[in-house]
Formats: C-alpha cells, sequence, structure tokens
C-alpha cells in the first residue's frame, strides 16, 4: 500500500453527494482504489470480502442484513454486490433514519438489477471511478487546468510545460493508473500489476462476475484482438474473426464475453457524437474500442515499454486510450461526457467533451508535433460544418464549440493563432 494517501478527483464527489443522499455507490474496476478513498470518509467499515468473516456476513445478509449496516456512520459497504439484499435494507435504513451521509457502497462489478427490489432513487446516488490520472499520480505538473479552459476565455497558458517525455508516457501507460504499482520499489515490479490484474480477469474474474463459467484462453484472445483494434470503430465482425483465427468463439459467445467485460469495467467504448451537421446516413455511429486503462490494451498484447518505444504507430493509439481515462476523470466533476465523431466523408475528432451545462469542446489527440496541423485541420472543418449548418437553420441553432484543443505527448503548451490551445497531456489536470 502507498504510504501516503494521494488526493484523488473524485473525494471531493464524495463529500458532495455524502451531504445531499442517505449513500453513494462507488462503482469503477478492480483495484483503482475505491476501498481507499472511501475510507478516508467512513467512520466504520465492513468489508464482504474479508476472508475470515465472509461467510458470516452473507448468511447474517440472508437472515437479517439490518445487524450488517450497524455502526458508526457513514458506514462503508465494501464489494457490496456480494449480497445484493443489502441495497433494499439500506434504501430502508435511509427512509427510517431520514438523514444523509449514512453509507458509502463500493462495487466492482455491475449488479443484476433484477435482485433489487427498488432503485434507490433519491436516496442512493452513484459516482464511478478510474484508474488514477497523470495528475492523481503526481506525474502531471497540473499547470492547465481543464475547467479554467472552460470558464475563462482569457486564461493564458502558453510556455507552461509538461516533465514528462515521451518515454516517461510510454511506461506510465504500460504501468496504467493502479494506485498500489506506484508503491512499487522497481520499474519491472511497477509493470506487473497491471499483467496480474488482466491474469485475475482472464483466469477468474470473467467467470464469477455472473456465475458462467468461461474458457481463460477465450478471454485471452479476445482480450489480445480488442487491444489490437483500440481506438478504432473496427467491426465486431473483424474481431470474431479474428479471434477465431486462434480459438473458437461463436457470436453470442462473443457477446457474452464482451458484456461480462463490461461489467467487470474492463472496457468502456466510445460513443459516437451524432449532431445535426450532416446526413445521419454518412455520420458513423459505431462505438470506439477502449479499455477503462490503457495498460491493460498493453499487458493484453504482452507489449514493453521498450517494444512500445520503437513501434510510435501502435503506441499512438495507447496514448489516445490514456488522454481519454484522463480526461474522464478531470471532468467527473462537471458531468463530463466523451465520444468521437467521424463521418463517411472520413472527417474525423478524436474526442468530443460534453458537459452537463451544455458546454463542449472538440479535441484532437496527437502524440507528435508533426501531426498538429492535419489535427487543426480536422477541427476547424468541424467547426465550419456546424457553421453552414446553421445557415439554413431560423432556429434550434447548433451551438458551437467552446473549446477547441489538441492533446499532445509534447512539452510546451500554447495557443495558436486560430485559437485552438495545443497542451501535453503531461501539464493538464481537473
Amino acid at each position: 500500500m502507498i504510504s501516503t494517501y494521494l488526493k484523488r478527483n473524485i473525494d471531493s464527489e464524495i463529500d458532495t453527494y455524502l451531504e445531499a443522499f442517505g449513500a453513494v455507490l462507488i462503482t469503477g474496476p478492480k483495484w483503482c482504489g475505491k476501498t481507499t478513498s472511501a475510507s478516508m470518509k467512513a467512520k466504520s467499515i465492513l468489508k464482504l470480502q474479508d476472508p475470515d468473516k465472509s461467510q458470516g456476513y452473507l448468511l447474517t445478509a440472508q437472515t437479517k442484513p439490518s445487524l450488517l449496516l450497524e455502526g458508526e456512520k457513514p458506514r462503508l459497504i465494501d464489494e457490496w454486490q456480494m449480497a445484493p439484499v443489502l441495497w433494499d435494507a439500506i434504501r430502508t435504513s435511509i427512509d427510517n433514519l431520514s438523514t444523509e451521509g449514512l453509507y458509502i457502497l463500493t462495487g466492482s462489478t455491475v449488479v443484476d438489477e433484477s435482485k433489487i427490489m427498488h432503485s434507490g432513487t433519491g436516496r442512493i446516488a452513484r459516482l464511478k471511478m478510474y484508474p488514477m490520472s497523470l495528475y492523481e499520480s503526481k506525474e502531471s505538473s497540473g499547470l492547465v487546468s481543464l475547467r479554467r479552459l472552460f470558464d475563462d476565455k482569457n486564461y493564458y497558458i502558453d510556455g507552461f510545460k509538461s516533465n514528462l517525455t515521451i518515454e516517461n508516457l510510454i511506461f506510465a501507460s504500460c504501468r496504467g493508473g493502479w494506485p498500489s504499482s506506484l508503491s512499487k520499489k522497481t520499474e519491472s515490479a511497477k509493470l506487473l500489476v497491471a499483467k496480474s490484474y488482466i491474469e485475475n480477469i482472464i483466469q477468474t474474474d470473467i467467470s464469477t462476475v455472473d456465475g458462467k463459467k468461461r474458457e481463460p484462453i477465450k478471454v485471452q484472445q479476445l482480450l489480445k484482438s480488442y487491444a489490437r483494434n483500440i481506438g478504432t470503430i473496427t467491426l465486431n465482425k473483424t474481431i470474431i474473426d479474428d479471434v477465431n483465427a486462434n480459438v473458437s468463439l461463436s457470436e453470442s459467445a462473443f457477446y457474452e464475453y464482451i458484456n461480462a467485460l463490461n461489467k467487470l469495467y474492463v472496457i468502456e467504448d466510445l460513443p459516437a457524437w451524432n449532431p445535426s451537421i450532416r446526413s445521419k446516413t454518412s455520420i458513423r455511429s459505431s462505438n470506439k474500442k477502449m479499455f477503462i486503462d490503457p495498460s491493460i490494451a498493453v499487458a493484453a498484447l504482452g507489449l514493453t515499454p521498450q517494444v512500445l518505444s520503437q513501434d510510435f504507430e501502435t503506441f499512438g493509439f495507447i496514448f489516445e486510450n490514456l488522454c481519454v481515462r484522463d480526461l474522464k476523470v478531470y471532468t467527473s466533476t462537471l458531468g463530463g461526457r466523451i465520444s468521437y465523431y467521424r463521418d463517411r466523408m472520413n472527417l474525423e475528432v478524436d474526442a468530443v467533451l460534453n458537459l452537463e451545462d451544455g458546454r463542449f469542446a472538440l479535441i484532437e489527440i496527437k502524440l507528435g508535433s508533426k501531426q498538429i496541423e492535419e489535427a487543426a485541420k480536422h477541427l476547424l472543418e468541424v467547426v465550419d460544418l456546424i457553421r453552414k449548418a446553421n445557415e439554413s437553420r431560423t432556429s434550434h441553432k447548433l451551438k458551437e464549440p467552446d473549446l477547441l484543443m489538441i492533446i499532445t505527448g509534447g512539452e510546451m503548451a500554447y495557443t495558436r493563432e486560430d485559437g485552438i490551445k495545443i497542451i501535453p497531456i503531461g501539464c493538464l489536470k481537473d
């Protein structure tokens, strides 16, 4: 464990939600730090996975679940999905006590909603936690605030620098944002965490998530194929065919496996952004393949920092996944939603960041400076499409983007003459 707690972006959200609701549920992949962060807020803890007490806890949950809720509040119920009946018990407790900030729940898998009598609306709020961003792991300098980029049109960022080299970014992508990896003494030990994570998924978690036995070799091949197509809108049929070149996996089994990986928060595809700027038939709507953390793709492919340092084409896709992860972390308090834009005219924008208040940014993600000019051209072309679409409208005009940005693996932030912000991922924060 890390001896000193590293502040997470979600910390302030937990505080806010506990002030407004009776309970907050923190979901996200295993090992991303949910229990540690929740423990910082809790005054008593129930760990359902405790091997010495788990059986007794589960028996109690079957007979009188309210007994497990006794303790100083806020009370943390860790991995609550092991006893789904606790959801309704917590909801009832909140109704009876009529106060906020009573319980914190953590969960590493999506629960079958049919096992829950009531949704918990108005009583139990939900938050999603991601592996650590570069700023949370103390690697990004944090000199450029994403929030301020939206709020302050005069925000001067020119000259702010990242301390991360390409080699640093490659290593961070291979290691991932797993908190436990940061405390390891050697680089090889830090890299083993992501490898162990994916091995657990393949060997056990993929089957225990819903009680259906799945073959490890098929999970391994599926993850490998998914990783080969990271950052693309490759058709599922293509991935199925790729997997079947090594093992037999039917189409129905493929979707079962994908559903299980979604439940485990292993994969998290990007949806398409579909504004009415071109005919809907010209806008691609397939999801872009992504993982919750770039290190999963690296581990699935058996790559190393040394290999990626010689293959910038592959690392470019890994880097995009890293940036998307960080953007999701940084905009969580703003209600940020990430999508992408691509049409059949081959106009593409890597990421579209929509905030819950209606503001949005068009973002390109490019590893090196040589790609910046082409990326800027894409951003300006989409803005031009929006303006042309508005020319034919008398009402319900489309909103233009509040921010145009290119995230890079470079050293220095600056603003182009056309207003596009060039920002190294190594100096970005919330």
